[in-house]
């Protein structure tokens, strides 16, 4: 039965395996299922050489990877927003090819048909299928959406995905992320107070994300995973495996042939499943040569070989229980999502991670595990549109995975939002100049949880321009983070006397690989106390400039004369002394000497502070006076000019 519903909102969950397409029926979400009557639509798009139809997506393509595989893409969502060099290892298991011009930083290019596609693209074939299923089932058109994407995925691949849901014809309403997506589904029947862990396994990614529960709102307290983790690891060994064995014994360039490989894959995939549920499964699979490669595998075989890639999501959940402040005694459900939660061996330790036996406890798998995240984003979608009486108390409250700052002079990173933040997010923190007569400056906007700049993630840079000449410290620079509902990162600049301006969205950066994204912040523990230490050298360093920089302007003033000579000459001794002290690398040393310093120049700065009372009727403040010689308030980090990069 067809719905006429014109406000229709729907909720998608674009996976790497298998996509979904949901919406509110009344107080409950519900899948809509295709022409074909699956609720699945496999994430394959094939360009047949023949026949009506240039492109096929979903079951229909499915035939086409099996029997022309180079003219067939699936597994797209593990390339959106990455760069070439992120996926050289992994496209040797693919049947299509990259474009052979892609330059480093250039969005990636697939060669199917004889036509090249950007991984947006490809992802809007599969967009648009669904956004067909839908409007069939209504009867009207659809035309927004909310779209979940893993909780790991950074501002490229966020913005690769708004990209694709562009290009098939949907406004974007919300990115959410997938953990949380399932969350809602289940919060629907869990109206109470508690604390929630979501352990998301799909296809291609991993995600554990931390939410707590109460009155209606859903808040995620903490967030971890592996881009690089899924079901598809899964295939892939037991997918080279049985490609060694065939070439080993049966002396068959397997790898080159791609029919054979796809008939692997299908074989192993079927395999995988059936174990879920049965003791052992026999592999029958016919080769070029006439024989037919043949092998049982067990469950107990098939866990011992996927042990090392499941054990990878260990960590994860300890550093989000961590992240959290909490032990697993505090969390009271554990949500699984993503069709390899099916296997015993995941609900096996996912079980232990958590405690659960110890209490009596189960990991939630009421609802299909891979329909929840599609179920989920259907119930913000209803909240976006206005929502029903089911959903009309919720809200949904996300977080930032890692810290966002800028670079200050020396290369120190002055974090603006911390990692685990609630997004939508705002943060502002005021910077200045660190050389007088500086009227540009650079701002380099990072993310990472490392202390200096060289050891985080490079997101964007752009210059504040047109600043009036000052002296150093004098220019008051605003800068501001807003980090939208999608997560998505805009920047902005201003200074504050003269009102000049300059601001940035932060787009798509290709290029960073996942040991980068997953080894952030253990790296930053690993290398804490190192960073800290080289963080309080260098913002040493600054403090002693600054103050060197003000006493060499000290003898023009006439305050300067009204010392006593030994006043002046130990001046001069501590300078020297500081100058040295600046180059070297003690720490403690530099700190006693800039202290020393300062409290040589106390007297000074008195009488200078006199001085400036006296002649303030010819506009001069004690501010102004203060900023001469670096004293007054703490003053807000330094940023290098724009031609210091």
């Amino acid at each position: 039965m067809a719905y006429t519903d014109t406000a229709r909102v729907v909720g998608i969950d674009l996976g790497t395996t298998n996509s979904l397409v949901a919406f509110m029926q009344g107080d409950q979400p519900q899948v809509i299922p295709g022409g074909d009557g699956s609720k699945l639509v496999p994430s394959v798009v094939a360009m047949p050489a023949s026949g009506k139809d240039r492109v096929v997506i979903g079951n229909s393509a499915r035939g086409h990877l099996l029997a022309t595989p180079d003219r067939a893409v699936y597994s797209v969502k593990r390339l959106m927003g990455r760069g070439v060099d992120d996926v050289t290892d992994e496209l040797k298991l693919f049947p299509f090819h990259l474009a052979a011009d892609i330059q480093p930083g250039e969005v990636l290019r697939i060669e199917v048909g004889g036509q090249q596609y950007t991984p947006p693209e490809i992802s809007a074939y599969i967009l648009r299928q669904l956004k067909r299923n839908a409007e069939r089932y209504f009867g009207a058109p659809v035309t927004q959406a909310v779209i979940t994407v893993p909780a790991y995925f950074n501002d490229a691949q966020r913005q690769a995905t708004k990209d694709a849901g562009r290009m098939a014809g949907l406004e974007v309403l919300r990115l959410v992320n997938e953990p949380t997506a399932a969350a809602l589904a289940y919060g629907l029947d869990r109206q109470r107070d508690g604390i929630v862990a979501v352990y998301d396994l799909g296809g291609g990614t991993f995600d554990i994300s931390i939410l707590k529960l109460h009155e209606g709102i859903f808040e995620v307290i903490s967030t971890n995973g592996d881009t690089h983790l899924g079901g598809d690891d899964l295939d892939n060994l037991l997918i080279a495996i049985a490609l060694d064995e065939i070439e080993n014994e049966e002396k068959i360039p397997a790898r080159q042939q791609p029919e054979l490989v796809q008939a692997v894959r299908k074989a192993m995939i079927e395999a995988k499943i059936a174990l879920s549920s049965d003791p052992s499964v026999r592999i029958e699979i016919p080769l070029p040569n006439g024989k037919h490669y043949r092998r049982e595998i067990t469950r107990a075989q098939f866990e011992q070989l996927i042990a090392g890639i499941l054990d990878r999501t260990v960590e994860p959940c300890r550093q989000a229980l961590r992240d959290a402040g909490l032990t697993p005694a505090d969390i009271g459900e554990v949500v699984l999502v993503g069709g390899s939660t099916r296997i015993p061996r995941v609900q096996q330790l996912v079980s232990k991670v958590f405690e659960l036996p110890a209490r009596g406890k189960k990991p939630h798998t009421e609802l299909n595990p891979d329909e929840v995240v599609a179920l989920g984003a259907a119930v913000q979608a209803n909240i976006l549109a206005g929502g029903s009486a089911a959903t009309e108390e919720m809200l949904l409250l996300d977080v930032t995975p890692l810290s966002l700052g800028i670079e200050s002079l020396g290369g120190v990173v002055a974090k603006i939002i911390q990692r685990n933040s609630t997004i939508p997010a705002s943060a502002t923190e005021h910077f200045t100049t660190g050389v007088d007569g500086q009227t540009n400056v650079a701002i380099h906007v990072v993310q990472g949880e490392r202390e200096l700049a060289k050891d985080c993630r490079s997101l964007a840079r752009f210059d504040l321009k047109g600043i009036p000449p000052m002296a150093a410290g004098m220019p008051r620079i605003e800068v501001k983070f807003l980090i939208d509902a999608n997560g998505l990162l805009h920047v902005s600049a201003v200074e504050a006397r003269s009102g000049k301006q300059a601001e940035i969205e932060v787009k798509p950066t290709y290029g960073l690989t996942d040991e980068q994204v997953e080894s952030m912040i253990l790296e930053s523990f690993d290398n804490a106390e190192q960073d800290f230490q080289e963080r309080q050298l260098i913002e040493a360093r600054n403090e002693a400039t600054t103050i060197l920089s003000a006493v060499e302007k000290a003898p023009s003033h006439p305050a300067w004369q009204q010392l006593t000579e030994e006043e002046r000459a130990k001046i001069s001794e501590l300078v020297t002394e500081v100058e040295i002290l600046r180059d070297a690398g003690d720490l403690d040393s530099l700190r006693r000497g800039t202290e020393a310093l300062d409290q040589a120049t106390r007297r000074f700065a008195e009488l200078m502070m006199d001085a400036t009372v006296s002649s303030a009727l010819h506009g001069e403040t004690m501010n102004t006076a203060d900023a001469k010689i670096g004293k007054g308030p703490a003053a807000p980090h330094p940023i290098a000019p724009a031609d210091f990069r």
